[in-house]
């Protein structure tokens, strides 16, 4: 037997048979957020759809059984780009069900704005499963005329369709970056200790009740005690967690995953520690949705962030934020009952292997440390490097007052050559570096000119030259950085040091250390080295500052012991 065209549209019944079939309809009705904003096209409000669906309905009564409001679907404010829709999932469910055969929308884009999930519904689906399909705005009816399904009209209105979404979705993304580059907030709530300007939604306020709890948590966390005693510290108090807070001011806020009653966490506290919100600057673009068509959220490279500096008032003053960070950045677990980070917690390291070292009461008379990898992993990896915490204490204190005593004599010699007529300096070895990568770049412009004049003349295709010319401007540029470093370090040394740098200012406040704090390692100290035999070498922040303030000493010594 012949195989017929389109098998799956002969039902039992044809638009010609003395008997006409009768049909159990389902309305669909669909608004999305677009169209909300928009608020001009009246024709498709959700009451304007429902109205022409039921006038063909009750122009056509002797095709349908009488129906009643469940037969009805309408998702109000939901996008086309996808089916994850509450009310299109009902209706799949009573076509699979067979409580429903025939599906009738005002047009096409009501069903989908997705080209491929318009045709599949369309073409495959509905007629697998004997589904009569009706488009009013297009004509299109897969029982009186089978032919209109098929009709180019069909497949051109879902592109168009799905165009328009993809279209629609990039002007709205293009105008939130243009938002984010001018440092506009543009989240639908402010963070936790703002509130948005009642004034300017795009703008942020700081809330003094919930500021004021940033700060307890930053000083708390600086003081030593860790995220989980933070924790238990706000929970056990009361103090109201971020999604209870904006919930008491009346906002309908739930957090991702939130169930029963929210507290705070150790998460909600690291995310409080690492956002720089507190120190005024607006960072967002930290996620994205993958496509128009995909609302899947996913996470932006931290290169690729928006970020605008001194937007808003800041809660967190910078140097105590950048404090935190250097300390969430170091191991500091505590031992289980432990809610005080000890003194040396996530400073210490091996000097052979650079693994943390362990610390360890012994029956509570003396506290010793030792290598991590030697305690943990392996007798025969590494060696004990065993040094008893007063002795440690000790060391580490004498470093920093011999560091201190540095300072001073620096502040000191820095202070005389800068009073001291002017008189520039040139450093040899500043001199030979900027040289050295001005060279480097002369060759990378050669290089460039000539790959040019390769393409001109045919000798290489225009996509090589394109990315062998993107990786040579990528090289120049990372050149010019470098440059422009050794040459603003070349003018200070040359036009005179500021008496004030981080480094003097940071060891000067410490001119009469007696007893070390977790505070002045975590502003001091980058990181302690412990050696087998329980020697120790400690290396202090602003190296670099270090280094550039006895280059100038060095390169003004005349000055300094005048």
């Amino acid at each position: 037997m012949a195989r017929t065209k389109n098998r799956g549209m002969n039902f039992a019944s044809s638009p010609t048979s003395n008997k006409m079939m009768r049909w159990r309809l389902g309305k669909y009705i669909r608004l999305s957020k677009e169209d909300l904003l928009r608020g001009r096209d009246e024709s498709n409000s959700v009451v304007n759809q429902r109205l022409l669906l039921e006038q063909y309905h009750q122009t056509h009564m002797d095709e349908f059984y009488e129906g009643d409001e469940s037969d009805v679907y309408v998702d109000d404010g939901k996008t086309g780009t996808d089916t994850d829709r509450e009310d299109f999932q009902r209706l799949l469910a009573d076509v699979y069900s067979g409580k429903i055969n025939c599906v009738i929308v005002k047009d096409l884009s009501r069903l989908s704005r997705n080209y491929t999930d318009a045709g599949n519904l369309i073409e495959n689906l509905f007629v697998r499963l004997n589904i009569r399909f009706i488009s009013l705005a297009e004509g299109v009816d897969s029982y009186r005329n089978p032919d209109s399904v098929s009709n180019i009209i069909v497949p051109i209105t879902n592109v168009m369709n799905d165009q328009y979404c993809y279209q629609t979705s990039k002007k709205i993304r293009q105008v939130f970056d243009m938002k984010r580059r001018n440092g506009e907030f543009i989240g639908s709530y402010a963070p936790y200790g703002y509130i948005k300007d009642p004034q300017d939604k795009h703008a942020l306020l700081v809330d003094p009740e919930a500021a004021e709890v940033v700060k307890n948590i930053f000083s708390m966390f600086l003081s030593g005690k860790n995220k989980r005693c933070i924790t238990l510290y706000l929970n056990d108090h009361g103090v109201p967690c971020p999604t209870a807070y904006k919930q008491s001011q009346g906002l309908k806020y739930n957090a991702p995953n939130a169930q029963g009653n929210p507290m705070w966490s150790t998460i909600t506290i690291d995310t409080i520690l690492k956002n720089r919100v507190y120190v005024g600057d607006m960072v967002q673009g930290r996620q994205r949705v993958k496509s128009y068509k995909i609302h899947i959220q996913e996470r932006v490279p931290e290169e690729e962030w928006f970020i605008v500096e001194n937007t808003h008032e800041a809660i967190i003053d910078r140097e105590t934020f950048d404090k935190a960070q250097g300390l969430l950045k170091r191991d500091t677990r505590t031992a289980p009952k432990q809610k005080q980070l000890y003194l040396f917690s996530g400073f210490l390291k091996c000097a052979d292997c650079g693994r943390a070292m362990s610390r360890i009461a012994s029956k509570g008379v003396y506290v010793y440390y030792q290598c991590g990898t030697y305690k943990s992993l392996s007798k025969t990896a590494c060696t004990m490097h065993s040094i008893k915490n007063t002795r440690l204490e000790v060391g580490v204190l004498f470093a920093i007052q011999q560091q201190v005593h540095l300072a001073v004599t620096y502040s000191e010699l820095v202070s005389r050559i800068n009073a001291a007529p002017l008189k520039k300096s040139k450093s040899h070895r500043l001199e030979d570096m900027i040289a050295v990568k001005e060279k480097e770049l002369s060759k990378i412009m050669r290089y460039k000119q000539a790959l040019y004049q390769d393409w001109k003349d045919g000798e290489i295709t225009h996509n090589d030259y394109r990315h062998m010319s993107e990786d040579y401007e990528q090289q120049a540029e990372s050149i010019n950085t470098v440059l422009r470093t050794l040459r603003e370090e070349r003018d200070q040394l040359e036009n005179g040091m500021d008496s004030e740098s981080p480094f003097l200012t940071a060891f000067l406040k410490y001119q009469n250390i007696e007893k070390l704090t977790r505070d002045i390692l975590i502003e001091l100290i980058d990181h302690i080295k412990v050696y087998e035999g329980g020697n120790i070498s400690v290396k202090f922040k602003y190296a670099d500052e270090f280094r550039r303030i006895a280059e100038y000493i060095e390169l003004n010594s005349q000055l300094a012991v005048g």
